[in-house]
């Protein structure tokens, strides 16, 4: 079966109480590994449940929901819309670095968005892994999983959240999400959306600072690296 590493902090009762999920969708991925022998399939093992890892459930201020993994060699690094210094940044990302300048004149050094996770920005792919060069391949083995992690964390979450979605897809996931949090959502930042309009200029970063700052919650610095 494919091997993961389960988070061991404030996630854990909720990963205990998906053993069975995981473990369907550990053999899931094993067959697909089985189909598609000489392909790849990413994140590391490691890092499948990266997020989780870095944003414990508490410290959560604001959830970005994205897609799928980077599906191109050393791309995905468990963060959605991240990857690791010295990778070439996706177009998304690079549309993404444009807006943080056009909003809060933030010019981002790090394509590594590890010190956002750790400032409570849960960001959260729905789908965990990818095989190589086949975008959406796992979506359907984790789809359940993530919606049921967006429901989970709207209902047990104590203080309101953000919660960004970015696309349609994204905007799909509303209906997991409860009336004590807060949605922001508008244009994907992929080129073939960013480019029709309406993700240049939404000042989404500033918007969630704003909301933060209305509940007494300590402002994201999306330049921290």
């Amino acid at each position: 079966m494919f091997p993961f590493k389960y988070p061991n902090n404030s996630w854990k009762e909720f990963f205990d109480s998906k053993r069975e999920d995981l473990l369907n969708i550990s053999i899931e991925l094993s067959k697909k590994q089985q189909e598609l022998q000489g392909l790849n399939i990413f994140p590391k093992n490691n890092d499948i449940f990266k997020a989780f890892e870095l944003c414990e459930i508490n410290k959560i201020k604001v959830v970005i929901i994205g897609q799928d993994c980077y599906h191109g060699k050393h791309q995905a690094n468990g963060l959605c819309f991240s990857v690791n210094n010295g990778v070439k940044i996706p177009p998304s990302l690079r549309n993404i670095y444009k807006e943080l300048k056009n909003d809060l004149n933030v010019v981002r050094e790090s394509s590594d968005f590890s010190a956002l996770a750790g400032q409570g920005v849960l960001l959260l792919n729905s789908s965990l892994t990818v095989h190589e060069r086949l975008a959406g391949s796992h979506l359907q083995i984790w789809e359940k999983f993530t919606n049921d992690v967006i429901e989970y964390i709207s209902k047990v979450s104590q203080c309101p959240i953000v919660f960004i979605l970015w696309g349609n897809y994204a905007k799909s996931k509303k209906k997991f999400i409860n009336d004590n949090h807060h949605i922001i959502e508008g244009t994907h930042p992929s080129p073939l959306s960013a480019n029709r309009g309406g993700w240049f200029g939404c000042k989404h970063f500033s918007e969630s600072n704003t909301i933060l700052e209305t509940i007494n919650k300590k402002t994201i610095d999306w330049n921290l690296i």
